[in-house]
C-alpha cells in the first residue's frame, strides 16, 4: 500500500477568497482563522475573503496563506485524514509542520506574520526574481558563477523550471546567459524582492527570536525540509532551517524526489491554486494527485483518499 504526502504551496498563489467555502462551512475552520486574528491582531478572514490591496503585499500574503491552508487541513483531521508525511513550499513549510504535529497553529500564526514583516522590510531595493524554463540545474548553476553581482537559484521546483533570484542587474544579464545556453524562456516574476536570497539574510537573522519562543513538540508525523530535502523527526533542528530557509533555495523537486522515494504515490495539495500539482506531475506522472482548495474539493478528495 502506497503513502500519502499533504503538501502546502507557497506565496503567489493567494487570492481573494481562498478558504471561504471552509470558514463558513466548518466549525473548525472558522475556528482556526479567528485564532489567526486573535494571534495577529487583524481581521484575518477580512484579508482573505474582501476585496483589498494588502492581499498581495509580503506581510499580509504570507499570514493569510497559511490561515487558510490551516483552517482546511483541520477539516481533513477533523475527517480522519492524516497523511504519513508533510511538505510545503517556501511559506508552505509553515503549514507543514502544523500538519506534521511539532507546532501548534497559533504559534505558527504568530512565526509567520513577523516572518512576512521581516521579509517586507528586508526587501533590498533593485531586488528580483526570474523563471528559467528548460534547462537543467547544472548548466544553470554554471552560469551563475560567471555572473557580475549577487545571483543564485531560489527555487528548483520540477525539471525543466528552475527560479534565479539576486540583483536586478545581474538576474538580468543572467537571463541573457541562459538563454544563449539553451534556455526556451527566462520569464520575470511580479515579485517584490529577492526571495531566497543571500540578500535576505537579515530577516532570517530576526526571525530567529521568534523562533525561539515558538513551542515545538514532539512528531507525529515527519515533514520534508526546504532547506535539506530530507525528513525531520526531531525538533531539534527546526529553527536553524527555518531561519535558513529564507535566504536559501527552495529544494522542491528534490523533496518530491526524497519523498517519491520512500514510497509516497499519493500528494495531496491543501490550500489555494493548483501550482504543486503541476510540479509534482512533471517529476512523476505516475503519482495520484489530489487538490483541496476550494470547499467543493473535499468531497471528491475524501472519495479518493478513502480508497489511497
Amino acid at each position: 500500500m502506497g503513502k500519502i504526502a499533504f503538501v502546502f504551496p507557497g506565496q503567489g498563489a493567494q487570492y481573494v477568497g481562498m478558504g471561504k467555502g471552509f470558514y463558513e462551512q466548518e466549525a473548525v475552520s472558522r475556528e482556526i482563522f479567528d485564532k489567526a486574528s486573535q494571534m495577529t491582531g487583524m481581521d484575518i478572514p477580512a484579508l482573505c475573503f474582501e476585496e483589498n490591496d494588502k492581499l498581495n503585499i509580503t506581510e499580509y500574503t504570507q499570514i493569510a496563506m497559511v490561515a487558510a491552508e490551516v483552517a482546511i487541513l483541520k477539516v481533513l483531521e477533523e475527517k480522519g485524514i492524516r497523511p504519513d508525511v508533510t511538505a510545503g513550499l517556501s511559506l508552505g513549510e509553515y503549514s507543514a509542520i502544523v500538519a506534521s504535529g511539532a507546532m501548534m497553529a497559533e504559534d505558527a500564526f504568530a512565526v509567520v506574520r513577523k516572518r512576512g514583516i521581516y521579509m517586507q522590510e528586508a526587501v533590498p531595493t533593485g531586488g528580483a526574481m526570474a523563471a528559467v524554463l528548460g534547462l537543467g540545474s547544472e548548466v544553470i548553476e554554471d552560469a551563475l558563477q560567471n555572473v557580475e553581482g549577487i545571483v543564485s537559484i531560489a527555487n528548483y521546483n520540477c525539471p525543466g523550471q528552475i527560479v534565479i533570484t539576486g540583483q536586478a542587474k545581474a538576474v538580468a544579464q543572467a537571463g541573457e546567459s541562459l538563454k544563449e545556453k539553451g534556455a526556451k524562456r527566462v520569464i520575470p516574476l511580479n515579485v517584490s524582492g529577492p526571495f531566497h536570497s543571500p540578500m535576505l539574510e537579515k530577516a532570517g537573522k530576526r526571525l530567529k527570536e521568534d523562533l525561539e519562543k515558538a513551542r515545538l513538540m514532539e512528531f507525529t508525523i515527519p515533514y520534508v525540509a526546504n532547506l535539506t530535502a530530507d525528513y525531520v523527526t526531531e525538533t531539534g533542528p527546526m529553527r536553524e532551517l527555518l531561519e535558513k530557509q529564507i535566504s536559501s533555495p527552495v529544494k522542491w523537486q528534490q523533496s518530491v524526489e526524497r519523498m517519491l522515494s520512500d514510497g509516497v504515490d499519493t500528494f495531496v495539495e491543501i490550500g489555494p491554486g493548483k501550482t504543486l500539482s503541476g510540479f509534482v506531475r512533471k517529476i512523476n506522472r505516475n503519482v495520484t494527485m489530489v487538490n483541496i482548495d476550494k470547499y467543493e474539493d473535499l468531497a471528491k478528495a475524501m472519495e479518493v483518499l478513502a480508497n489511497a
